[in-house]
């Protein structure tokens, strides 16, 4: 049985003001999703760690008593921020039937530099896990930074300082204030 390749069901976000640009792998299958934007996996807790970050309160961008992210204020909140998103792959073929990268073929990868183009005040890409860090360091022959470290980039004729921070994923074993306090790096 062919494997059904899938395109990536959401447009890039990136406000004018953009100055961080966070790039996961793609995202899981609609079914999982809480909201249609970005991080959309209601167990996944890069919402949470924007909340400890920006105002010290991990539920900040959760609907009370639903299990959805309220997608209004995280895309106002980003706007203002210039915190930019999109994924290292257009397209995948999920080799089994999960959200898993480890289990994620990508057809097509992201053109960064012309992502980046369209952003100009961008400084700083974000890779939020291995898959994604991997698609940068093929993309780009660079090396590959330590979880929590960065490296300088040089793209179309810019430096960008590229940043691989742990996955936001509940299956990576750390704990959510441990995940912010890395991710407080980059703001």
């Amino acid at each position: 049985m062919a494997m059904l390749l899938e395109k990536h069901p959401f447009e890039p976000f990136l406000p004018e003001n953009a100055h961080i640009l966070f790039l996961g792998s793609f995202p899981p299958q609609p079914h999982r999703w809480c909201m249609p934007f970005y991080y959309p996996n209601w167990i996944n807790d890069f919402w949470r760690i924007m909340g400890l970050i920006h105002f010290n309160d991990k539920d900040h961008f959760c609907i009370p008593g639903e299990k959805r992210f309220d997608e209004t204020a995280i895309r106002s909140f980003c706007s203002a921020a210039g915190l930019a998103f999109y994924d290292t792959a257009c397209e995948v073929r999920r080799l089994k039937d999960n959200a898993s990268d480890a289990f994620l073929e990508i057809v097509t990868p992201t053109d960064i530099p012309s992502l980046l183009q369209r952003i100009p005040v961008c400084q700083t890409l974000v890779t939020t896990g291995q898959k994604a860090t991997e698609v940068i360091v093929q993309s780009f022959h660079c090396a590959i930074p330590p979880v929590g470290g960065d490296i300088n980039l040089a793209v179309n004729g810019r430096i960008i300082r590229f940043y691989r921070m742990p996955s936001t994923s509940r299956a990576y074993p750390l704990p959510l204030q441990q995940k912010a306090e890395v991710y407080r790096k980059l703001f």
